[in-house]
Order: structure tokens, then C-alpha cells, then sequence
């Protein structure tokens, strides 16, 4: 059963994200594998704000890919404006412009699985509204610290259009 945080969670806006161009890091995970979606960051954190056609001090992780079996693409990156330059090993994906739910996750990354199954769970179900197949990102603010019980990041979550 879910807490009454957990169960009260509601959009704080909903937004048409403008077209995007996230590069980074990226692996494919399950759920027994997400735990290492931390690694990939700390594998990227080098390279941030040193990125060639960096954009913008927003970080994204981009959830795109899904199987239906579980399984999934996460990039840990930044907006570029182009990916000529960019390192051999990187990966990038073009988001096109879509209509999101925005949430708010506060606090530590150690509990932002509760936010999400909360998002999922609890309200999509009762929301009226359609997750759309497209990618789902988090954006993390310049001053973000994942062990910062007081940071706040956003979740996006890709809605069917009305």
C-alpha cells in the first residue's frame, strides 16, 4: 500500500516539450538492473558542462526503448545542438515535441523509485489520462545533489494527446 505522499502525487503542470537533442552515456537495463543507472551517471558526471555543443546546464536521463518486457535504452546526458563532435562512445536521441506531465520528485535519488511507481500507480490509472509511447526523462537543475534530502528534480511523463 502506498504512503499518503505517495498517494496524494499530482502533476505540476502539464507541458509540450519543445524539440530536444539529449547526448550522453546510455546502457540498456531491466528492473534487477536499474540499480546501476547510478554508475552511468557518475560515468558522465566528467563530461558535463565540457560537452561539445552543450546547450544548457539541465541534466536529462531519458527512458526510451521499452520492450514491453521490461526491458529499456537510459541515457544520462545533456542538450546538444548538434552530435558531430560528439564522443565515440555517446549516444544521443532526438526528442520530438510532445505533451507531458511534469511531477516533482524531492529529496534523494535513494527513494525517486516510490515517485515513480506513485506516478504509475497511483495516478495514471486514475488520471484520465494515456501514457503515450514515447520517451519519458528526468531533468535535473544545475544545483541538483542526489543526496540532497532538499533537491528537487522533474519527472516527464508522455501523455497520449487529448
Amino acid at each position: 500500500m502506498s504512503d499518503p505522499i505517495q498517494s496524494a502525487i499530482r502533476p505540476v503542470r502539464f507541458d509540450v516539450a519543445a524539440p530536444l537533442v539529449i547526448a550522453g552515456l546510455g546502457g540498456r537495463f531491466k528492473q534487477s538492473t536499474i540499480s546501476k543507472i547510478p554508475h552511468l551517471w557518475q560515468r558522465f558526471e566528467p563530461y558535463i558542462g565540457r560537452v561539445p555543443g552543450q546547450c544548457s546546464d539541465f541534466t536529462y536521463g531519458v527512458c526510451c526503448n521499452a520492450d514491453g518486457k521490461g526491458n529499456f535504452d537510459y541515457i544520462a546526458g545533456v542538450e546538444v545542438k548538434n552530435v558531430e563532435l560528439l564522443p565515440a562512445d555517446f549516444q544521443h536521441i532526438e526528442l520530438t515535441p510532445q505533451r507531458y506531465a511534469v511531477f516533482e520528485h524531492h529529496g534523494s535519488l535513494d527513494h525517486l523509485k516510490d515517485t515513480f511507481q506513485a506516478i504509475w500507480h497511483d495516478w495514471l490509472p486514475v488520471s484520465g489520462e494515456r501514457a503515450a509511447q514515447a520517451p519519458e526523462f528526468e531533468r535535473y537543475g544545475k544545483n541538483f545533489d542526489p543526496f540532497d534530502s532538499h533537491s528537487v528534480m522533474e519527472i516527464w511523463l508522455p501523455l497520449e494527446p487529448r
